[in-house]
């Protein structure tokens, strides 16, 4: 018998939603219900085009505005051979971040269109879920080492929070908004019952292909 695939799920949000904590917590709860289970993050600034992006991120390079989006993608495609390789294996991935933050980020700039931002994204895996972790601008501000990089200022993140919305219009993609502002074990809870529904979903189904 085929060995039944993993899930890929996507955790989005503005900065300092706890996208980070909630998808450790996450990996953490599958792994010990004996679903195998490994996280990613993107941008993943362990490969070539990731330190590129990492050093713009903190401040220490500056590059022009389309070529930043272009490596933000190029930086997801790199990893797609092993994204199916783990799915096909029966691995679930948690994602810390995928295409939809690409998106929202760059079209949140001056001179960016929805559609422009999506191009380079399309056909990517598709996330067989996608939890959207809802916070306001104003609560993430107060969260804690906000500002240290270069996109976290308050009113950025408010136009890529309406921008995240646009994209949530999309019925293709399994969007679910989850209440951030809860507690961090609430919180976590949400994302739990959603991730195993999903899960058990995506085992029957053919993986599909982001924005096709």
């Amino acid at each position: 018998m085929a060995c039944k695939r993993g899930a890929l799920i996507v955790l989005e949000g503005v900065d300092k939603a706890g996208k980070t904590t909630q998808c450790k917590k996450l990996v953490q709860a599958l792994q010990q219900s004996g679903s195998p289970a490994e996280m990613m993050r993107f941008p993943d600034r362990t490969t070539t085009i990731g330190q590129l992006i990492s050093a713009y991120l903190e401040k220490k390079s500056d590059l022009e505005d389309h070529t930043v989006h272009l490596l933000f993608s190029a930086n997801r495609w790199e990893l797609v051979p092993l994204i199916k390789k783990k799915l096909e294996q029966g691995t679930t991935l948690v994602v810390d971040r995928y295409a939809f933050s690409g998106v929202a980020f760059t079209s949140a700039k001056p001179g960016f269109s929805l559609d422009w931002c999506k191009n380079p994204d399309v056909g990517l895996p598709k996330p067989d879920l996608v939890m959207f972790l809802k916070l306001s601008p104003a609560e993430a501000a107060q969260r804690g080492q906000f500002g240290e990089e270069r996109y976290e200022t308050s009113a950025f993140q408010k136009t890529v929070q309406q921008k995240f919305e646009h994209l949530m219009n999309d019925s293709s993609v399994n969007w679910q908004v989850i209440d951030a502002s809860k507690s961090v074990d609430d919180v976590h809870e949400d994302i739990t019952t959603h991730s195993l529904n999903t899960i058990n979903t995506a085992q029957n189904l053919q993986l599909g292909e982001l924005w096709k």
